[in-house]
């Protein structure tokens, strides 16, 4: 999906990709499979050669689950710091189509990034990282739910044809049904 994960824009990660292929263990996930869940150690980072992976939160007070993020074909997945370290997930990632990922373990690609010739790349993918989520954190609050659709069709088109109203809705924290009148407006112009 391009454009929809910013934080790939000017970084060159054909190494970690080749890295992934090459020595990763090739593994396959049915729809609905868990990459990862809440509160396991997250152990693996993996490249996705197809389909795609919601990221989910649980809200307790509300009872509801929401979608934080998407890695697609073509991008990395995993819950970036976490599986660096082995540490405790916050968040569920699951398979939202059979995938196929090239599977590494975070340890392995801690190792990979702390070599003296990959420190630059490892500190430039936490940098863009933290400016996709900081500019995603502050949208929430700064441009409307309908900007916000609109800013996700520009970038992506082709999300719409590749991800459910309903998790779209999700990860705009928003109901399907204000998707539908948001795309209803949209395209009568109301």
């Amino acid at each position: 999906m391009i454009d929809f994960n910013t934080y790939i824009n000017g970084l060159d990660l054909s190494v970690l990709r080749e890295h992934c292929v090459h020595h990763g263990r090739v593994t396959q996930y049915a729809k609905g499979d868990y990459f990862v869940k809440v509160g396991e150690e997250s152990h693996y980072i993996a490249y996705v050669e197809c389909g795609y992976f919601n990221y989910k939160v649980h809200n307790f007070s509300e009872g509801k689950e929401y979608i934080t993020g998407f890695a697609f074909e073509g991008e990395f997945v995993g819950d970036y710091p976490n599986c660096l370290s082995g540490k405790t997930s916050e968040v569920a990632i699951v398979a939202g189509t059979p995938c196929k990922v090239y599977q590494l373990a975070g340890e392995e690609l801690r190792k990979l990034l702390d070599s003296d010739d990959m420190r630059d790349l490892k500190l430039s993918i936490t940098d863009h990282l933290f400016s996709q989520i900081y500019t995603q954190y502050l949208d929430t609050y700064r441009i409307t739910t309908r900007e916000r659709y609109k800013r996700l069709l520009f970038r992506c088109p082709e999300i719409v044809q590749s991800i459910n109203l309903k998790d779209i809705a999700s990860y705009l924290k928003v109901t399907p049904t204000t998707i539908s009148n948001i795309r209803r407006e949209i395209t009568f112009g109301l």
